[in-house]
């Protein structure tokens, strides 16, 4: 193996290394039927199996494994700029600028041909305009809608978080797939019927 490989072979392989800190970024949601916090390694790796199966549903056709590619890379800055929670509305003022520093570190640790892929994987999820990255952006917010559906209210119930909050939130789905949206409208009626979320 010539130098120039090696080094390569060393920059992919010290940033596989960085990739486990994802394990250790805790996220608000719990998985279904648990009282831990679910890390952002399990999100990205759930959100990939939901793009597997459900992409049938996306309002536009796209290219499936593309989408999985911007789910597995959406929340590796995380790694940095933590997990900012969707409904801290004081965390999340600074959030652009502290998962573009992350960006900037984690991307860089990569080959150049890798840093540029990766970074505009994370970009295209960012802007949200492909079809892929709608449907990416779908799947993010439906994983963490079901889960609190599930656990009897989950994150709903955090103080300061009602209906119309949780609306603007998962609003996005739509914009990605129609056909799920009006299946977490429906969840969500369910929800403030048996009292999960304050209307």
């Amino acid at each position: 193996m010539s130098a120039t490989a090696q080094n390569r072979l060393h920059e992919q392989m010290a940033f596989l290394l960085e990739t486990e800190k994802l394990k250790q970024i805790l996220r608000r949601t719990t998985p279904v039927g648990s009282d831990r916090r679910e890390n952002s390694a399990e999100h990205s790796w759930q959100l990939a199996v939901m793009a597997l199966l459900l992409a049938e549903y996306a309002n536009s056709p796209l290219d499936r494994a593309h989408t999985i590619e911007l789910l597995l890379v959406h929340d590796l800055v995380e790694i940095d700029a933590g997990d900012t929670f969707a409904y801290d509305l004081h965390a999340n003022q600074d959030k652009a600028e502290r998962e573009e520093a992350a960006a900037n570190r984690l991307f860089g640790l990569l080959p150049p041909d890798q840093n540029s892929r990766l970074r505009t994987l994370w970009e295209e999820f960012e802007a949200g305009q492909s079809p892929e990255a709608r449907f990416a952006v779908a799947l993010d917010r439906l994983m963490p809608a079901l889960q609190n559906y599930a656990n009897d209210g989950g994150t709903w119930r955090t103080p300061g978080v009602d209906l119309t909050a949780i609306y603007h939130r998962l609003a996005p789905i739509g914009a990605g797939s129609t056909l799920l949206w009006e299946y977490v409208q429906a969840l969500l009626d369910d929800a403030v019927t048996r009292g999960l979320i304050r209307p």
